[in-house]
């Protein structure tokens, strides 16, 4: 019998310990990860232009690399990276 609960109290600790990291995961981890797929997957659909040009044409980027882009069917405009 005492094996039985030695057992079941394990039993406890490790649900416990498995629901306190879900909770972390889904209340702090989860939603950075997912923003970040949004904003990246927002910005491979986007639109975007060269902010300023040089003499000999060439594109001239900020120094963060990041440049005005327009949602595709719609008036938002996000920061992406350039990619030329």
């Amino acid at each position: 019998m005492k094996e039985a609960q030695g057992e079941l109290n394990m039993t406890i600790v490790v649900v416990t310990i498995v629901a306190g990291l879900s909770l972390f995961f889904f209340s702090f981890i989860w939603p950075n990860i997912r923003g970040n797929f949004v904003r990246n997957s927002n910005c491979s659909e986007a639109i975007c232009t060269c902010p300023s040009r040089d003499s000999q044409g060439n594109c001239v980027v900020p120094s963060d690399g990041l440049v005005d882009c327009q949602i595709r069917g719609s008036n938002q405009t996000i920061k992406c990276p350039w990619r030329g």
